[in-house]
């Protein structure tokens, strides 16, 4: 089996009335945003889909796209995909060197193109076999995934009608974007009186606390309300010092977004966070979420108000991770006008069930792709 050709196609789909912000903070900013769509085709008739993070400009997807013309997908390494066509003499070659190169000098960069052709062979391999992505991957631990509900930076009345509809969703939790200054305690006020006390809420600044002072005056200010269940990147990250002393001075945990091994072996050393957000391609979610796991951390996936066929590789691949159990950021179709699935994501009492078809399991909504199509 040979990889032919790839169909690249650019989409922005915008956002729905009233899915992000009040009023008052005006354009939320994401109904702009582009995506990349991609149908890898083999001389077999096999398609292998996959979608870019936003913002990945067209030219790198077109180049990775040439790198795999030719190439048999059952022979590609999963793992590391050998986007470089060198690659593999470069591997040969070493081995006779009296100072070989170590392994990661020899490894393509993950480009921004790599989550999207990362995903696609792992659609067209799990097809060409028989089985879904998420055995590819090590097995899956659970058939459905934890999920919450999201909105972005709300006045305490809206924060309150869409807490109340989510519960009525089935939802047992939500996320909110805030910042300094932002009515925090009456947000929270009001969706725990309008979904209840058991209604977890994580709220994510974005590093928009800023110091460890402001951050810790308001988590105690929350301590009250036992549904708070973190603070998401409440500072900058390039300080874990700041993040091990919110841990000492106040009992909400405190969690980091982060996306490299490097990063989840930093902030397990420096005792910073209770929780992690990860991110990456699927191998590399898999990779962080073990390392996560070897400290007793749990986590989750995270996402940025993606397309379908993003948000159904972070439930193949959080199926996969012992230890994530917490509520992942699943939410791209309550948010987007469509995620451009033929057949949504069934999320069920706050759980995302798992494609158990070959592949990805999942098939795009042609008639929707090309209604927002962007301009070549």
């Amino acid at each position: 089996m040979r990889i032919t050709e790839t169909d690249i196609w650019p989409v922005v789909v915008p956002t729905r009335a009233d899915a992000v912000n009040s009023p008052d903070w005006g354009d939320d900013g994401w109904g702009g945003m582009e995506h990349i769509l991609i149908r890898v085709h083999t001389d077999e008739g096999l398609i292998g889909l996959g979608e870019t993070q936003r913002g990945v400009p067209r030219s790198a997807v077109q180049s990775a796209a040439e790198a795999l013309a030719g190439q048999d997908p059952l022979r590609i390494c999963l793992q590391e995909i050998p986007l470089d066509r060198d690659i593999s003499q470069a591997l040969v070659g070493a081995a006779s060197l009296k100072y070989p190169p170590r392994l990661h000098e020899l490894r393509m960069p993950h480009g921004p193109a790599y989550d999207a052709f990362e995903m696609a062979l792992f659609d067209l391999v799990g097809k060409a076999l028989g089985v879904p992505a998420h055995k590819l991957l090590g097995g899956a631990y659970r058939d459905r995934v934890p999920v919450d509900f999201w909105f972005g930076r709300r006045s305490p009345e809206d924060a309150h009608r869409l807490a109340k509809r989510a519960r009525e969703m089935g939802y047992h939790g939500l996320k909110m974007k805030n910042a300094l200054g932002d009515p925090t305690v009456e947000q929270v006020d009001a969706i725990t009186r309008a979904a209840g006390p058991d209604f977890q809420i994580t709220i994510d600044p974005n590093e928009r606390f800023y110091r460890p002072a402001e951050a810790i005056r308001l988590a105690r200010e929350l301590e009250r309300y036992p549904n708070v269940a973190m603070f998401e990147d409440p500072m900058p990250k390039w300080n874990l010092d700041w993040y091990k002393l919110f841990r000492q001075k106040t009992s909400v945990p405190v969690t980091l977004h982060l996306g490299s091994p490097q990063d989840v072996i930093n902030a397990i050393k420096a005792e910073a966070c209770d929780y992690m957000n990860l991110g990456g391609s699927m191998v590399n979610f898999v990779k962080c979420a073990a390392i996560a796991d070897a400290a007793g951390i749990p986590i989750w996936h995270g996402a940025g108000v993606d397309l379908g066929l993003l948000e159904t590789s972070y439930v193949h691949a959080s199926s996969v991770c012992r230890n994530c159990v917490l509520n992942g950021d699943i939410f791209g179709r309550l948010i987007r006008e469509h995620d451009l699935l033929a057949t949504p994501l069934e999320i069920r009492d706050g759980h995302a069930t798992v494609p158990q078809k070959p592949g990805l399991g999942v098939e795009l909504d042609m008639d929707a792709v090309e209604k927002y199509r962007a301009q070549e």
